[in-house]
């Protein structure tokens, strides 16, 4: 999360509720001034941590949509002692909800149907609910769907998987996995990932925390193996559909932690040019995963994906102690008008 700085040149936000909801901070800002702050703010957070040189950062990517282009928005369900019911956002720090008809950041498709969700919410809400957890999303097909009140509200059928396209793929997804909010960009960090990678007949390439199985998936046809490594039993069951909807022979899927399977994987390949992507929850990589890498002497090349500049800054700084060397910094602007900041790092041995 990026603290965003003074303002120097101001617009017209595009949402009523800008400054009230919580939800952005940068749309009072030309797009490319929001870009360049938060390059200064990322910048300035890595080299407090690491003394790195300035070619090491390349320019921040920016979304090709700045607007409407969340396709998950959560919300809050709630009825008031006097019966009446609220759906919208939890205001930061505070108990209190603001209502929310509209997002600016989120895809079209689930503000067309925002109506609807707090209508279907309200009739299934049990009279004893006071609060409920509401996920609404949308894929490239543009079908909406909603959950959260109930148990098991979340799974859907395999018909209804939503799905978007990266590097020729469908990579299907759903309302209880985890995914990217921004389907516009995927697309730019998966071929930058491919374009550094030195790929040989025999590269393996090691996606973990793998998630649905994005990275993995759409680079199959580039590596001779792609292991993936996730705990989550949702995401793993997504992830083993899309395994099998593209019938991919050569990717094996494990099913726990990087810190229980990571060793041994290596010590089964070594001697093969391995390269391996993080992309871990946002608290950042466990000191057991950052000392297996370290040790991981048959890893040529490490990508680290992160959405918390902060814990991230704090894993290179370690990464470094065990033998890494950042190569490049490359931000990508995943979540427009907020704080927020995806930031691929290329490590290399040092």
């Amino acid at each position: 999360m990026l603290t965003p700085t003074t303002v120097s040149i101001q617009v017209k936000p595009l949402c009523p509720l800008f400054g009230t909801c919580g939800g952005c901070q940068y749309q009072d800002l030309p797009y490319e001034e929001e870009l360049a702050r938060k390059e200064t703010i990322l910048k300035d957070l890595i080299v407090k941590e690491l003394s790195l040189p300035e070619d090491i950062f390349e320019a921040i990517t920016p979304s090709p949509e700045s607007y409407y282009y969340r396709n998950r928005l959560d919300l809050t369900l709630r009825k008031r002692n006097n019966g009446e019911r609220q759906m919208g956002f939890m205001l930061p720090g505070t108990q209190r909800l603001q209502e929310v008809t509209n997002c600016s950041i989120a895809r079209k498709e689930i503000n067309d149907f925002l109506v609807v969700l707090k209508e279907e919410a309200v009739r299934k809400l049990p009279e004893d609910y006071k609060v409920a957890n509401l996920v609404v999303r949308v894929g490239d097909e543009g079908k909406v769907f909603w959950g959260g009140i109930g148990r098991r509200s979340l799974r859907m059928e395999e018909k209804d998987y939503f799905w978007t396209i990266v590097h020729g793929r469908k990579i299907f997804y759903a309302l209880d996995t985890f995914f990217q909010a921004n389907l516009s960009i995927l697309e730019k960090i998966v071929s930058r990932i491919e374009s550094l990678i030195q790929w040989e007949k025999d590269t393996v390439f090691l996606d973990l925390y793998s998630g649905v199985g994005l990275f993995g998936i759409a680079l199959a046809d580039r590596a001779k193996e792609v292991v993936m490594i996730e705990e989550c039993r949702d995401s793993v069951t997504l992830a083993q559909f899309n395994v099998n909807y593209h019938q991919l022979e050569n990717i094996k899927m494990l099913v726990g932690k990087v810190e229980t399977y990571l060793p041994a994987i290596l010590k089964e390949l070594d001697g093969k040019p391995c390269v391996a992507l993080i992309d871990p929850p946002r608290g950042g990589l466990a000191s057991s995963a950052i000392e297996t890498l370290g040790a991981a002497k048959s890893l040529e090349s490490l990508f680290y994906l992160s959405c918390s500049p902060e814990s991230l800054a704090r894993d290179l700084k370690h990464l470094a102690k065990v033998g890494w060397k950042v190569r490049k910094i490359m931000p990508f602007d995943f979540f427009p008008r907020t704080r927020h900041l995806e930031v691929l790092i290329w490590l290399a041995r040092s």
